[in-house]
């Protein structure tokens, strides 16, 4: 990832697929899984927007999609990793922030 490269966070692996959730990074040593939830996919409470044709679908769908999130990191926690949800409009509004919050985790 460009924001990672950029403030020279390293030890970091990406989309690893046998970590429960699949989350989108992960520190392997100190145990951090980073997840990037989309606002539409995952219902942010600022941007999300539900589609006008076939609301009870997509209600639907984004509810299972938090429960899931919630369910996949509970998992994770039980598991001795340290999990940290990122909305992707947090990224684009403020990277630094996003960066520091990610680096705090790691210094586990």
């Amino acid at each position: 990832m460009k924001l990672f490269r950029d403030k020279q966070v390293s030890g970091w692996r990406r989309h690893v697929r046998n970590v429960s959730g699949k989350p989108d990074f992960i520190f392997l040593k100190p145990h951090v899984a980073v997840f990037v939830d989309g606002c539409f996919w995952h219902g942010c409470r600022k941007h999300r927007r539900i589609p006008q044709t076939n609301v009870k679908f997509w209600t639907n769908k984004i509810e299972s999609n938090r429960l899931r999130d919630k369910r996949n990191s509970a998992k994770l926690r039980r598991g001795g990793w340290k999990v940290i949800r990122i909305w992707e409009h947090e990224i684009k509004k403020n990277p630094k922030k996003t960066v520091a919050k990610i680096e705090n985790a790691l210094k586990i």
